[in-house]
């Protein structure tokens, strides 16, 4: 299995890094009894330990309502929504290049009117729709970023790809079977505070902060997530340490543009914080992507 998103501060690169830091008791058992996951973003993570490891009970959140329907609209209708993929995919590819820009903002006004009337409390025939503009939006848009506005509006522009591949079925159907026993909720990260217990796997993904002014790209949600976020995680972080959890949380490094910034070292001091290479996949500028410093932050 793989992400079938497209997604800023995906962690592909880094699952093998991750997979040496698991917990001792993981790597004997390979089985994870309870995981969370407070952020999901393109879930790359836990579709790597889904299909390496047994899990028993699993928790995703996220607090981005369009990345949880489509979670559950693969969780509950794959077919319909592989179907609605099909034909937005096969709309496209008839068109010339000009058509294709044009038809992208039509997609876009029409995701964005959407979200005016969309019901996001109860499973609805218009979810499996929006799950499939999302996907034809995010393989399409300029460098796969999922982007809002302060009205709430994706303006992500057209990224003029050659020839994107919207869906692979079968992958899809993977992700459906790894879903089934797993927990869907669309909210703030702290919601993951009553499904927490003691040695409980939480693995934690926030919006990183930003390495400087314009590196800014946590502007997932309409709040977006500012240092005093990054504050509250971390006391998050410590009141489930004193709850008996594996933790495990990922950040950029801010040493890479400023030595002399410690805002981690000092939220996280006393655990233990490792630097691992990572390349940076999304800039403005292509000249500014390549391997820097990325934090890996453990109790155990």
């Amino acid at each position: 299995m793989r992400p079938f998103l497209k997604w800023a501060g995906g962690k592909g690169q880094l699952l093998k890094a991750f997979a040496a830091r698991l917990p001792e008791p993981i790597k004997e058992s390979k089985a994870i009894p309870r995981y969370l996951e407070p952020f999901v973003g393109g879930g790359a993570m836990f579709f790597y330990l889904k299909t390496h490891y047994q899990i028993g009970q699993a928790y995703l959140f996220d607090i981005n309502p369009d990345l949880i329907l489509c979670y559950k609209v693969l969780q509950q209708q794959p077919s319909a929504l592989i179907t609605q993929l099909a034909k937005i995919s096969g709309e496209f590819a008839q068109k010339n290049k000009e058509e294709r820009k044009a038809f992208y903002y039509k997609i876009r006004t029409r995701f964005n009117k959407q979200r005016q009337t969309l019901n996001l409390q109860v499973f609805n025939q218009t979810w499996i729709e929006r799950a499939c503009l999302l996907i034809f939006l995010n393989k399409t848009c300029y460098n796969g970023l999922y982007r809002l506005n302060q009205k709430g509006e994706f303006n992500v522009p057209y990224g003029s790809y050659t020839n994107p591949r919207f869906y692979d079925p079968e992958n899809l159907k993977k992700i459906h079977h790894a879903l089934q026993d797993t927990q869907l909720v669309w909210g703030d990260f702290e919601k993951a505070k009553e499904f927490v217990t003691k040695e409980s796997f939480v693995y934690l993904d926030p919006p990183y902060r930003p390495l400087n002014a314009t590196a800014n790209f946590t502007a997932y949600s309409r709040q977006g997530f500012s240092d005093q976020d990054q504050k509250r995680l971390a006391v998050f972080y410590k009141e489930m340490d004193r709850r008996g959890a594996y933790l495990m949380l990922s950040n950029s490094d801010p040493k890479n543009e400023d030595l002399a910034d410690n805002f981690f070292e000092v939220l996280y001091q006393g655990y233990r914080i490792e630097r691992v290479p990572a390349n940076r996949s999304i800039n403005s500028d292509a000249r500014k992507r390549g391997a820097i410093n990325e934090l890996i932050i453990r109790n155990y």
